[in-house]
């Protein structure tokens, strides 16, 4: 099983829950992919290297990692040289949901790039566990209607939120890497 564990930048720590769920992952020794940015990518690389854990595998952009706590191997993930800025990344990103089975996606309601992450993901049904900083609480989400109940419950979209949310509607939940 490879999990995609991601979340947004803004946010710097690993809460209790967030570990608990990590050290289950790691009891069932499952391949973690995780990517390379600040913020959750960079604090989840360091539980696991604190761990010593080394079933993890890291993507960068043209193979060039922000930051590898574990000295794993890096997953190159070609960019063409005239895409910049968050599409850069999101290139990246994207392969991750195609090489997982499962997302374990930490959000806090803003980040687009997370959000971006989950609806891939269904795009290809896959399952998303969402950790929801801001309630504290673990999501099962499968599918885009799903996804649906839990935003209309729990979230007031922005405009950037809301154009990914449409763009995915509007190509029935296909491949949705827009910015």
């Amino acid at each position: 099983m490879k999990i995609f564990i991601a979340g947004p930048r803004a946010i710097k720590s690993l809460d209790k829950n967030i570990i608990n769920k990590i050290d289950n992952i790691c009891k069932k020794n499952y391949e973690i992919i995780v990517g390379d940015a600040d913020g959750i990518d960079s604090s989840v690389q360091e539980y696991l290297s604190q761990r010593k854990y080394k079933n993890v595998k890291l993507y960068a952009s043209n193979g060039i990692a922000r930051n590898n706590y574990g000295n794993w191997r890096v997953e190159n993930v070609e960019v063409d040289s005239n895409i910049k800025g968050f599409d850069f990344y999101a290139q990246k990103d994207l392969q991750m949901v195609k090489d997982a089975d499962i997302g374990f996606m930490i959000w806090n309601g803003k980040s687009k790039g997370t959000f971006n992450n989950m609806v891939n993901l269904l795009n290809m049904k896959k399952e998303v566990i969402l950790y929801y900083i801001i309630d504290k609480k673990f999501y099962k989400i499968s599918n885009e209607k799903e996804l649906s109940k839990f935003l209309s419950a729990n979230v007031k979209l922005d405009n950037k939120l809301l154009k990914v949310l449409d763009n995915a509607k509007k190509s029935k939940f296909e491949q949705v890497c827009l910015f």
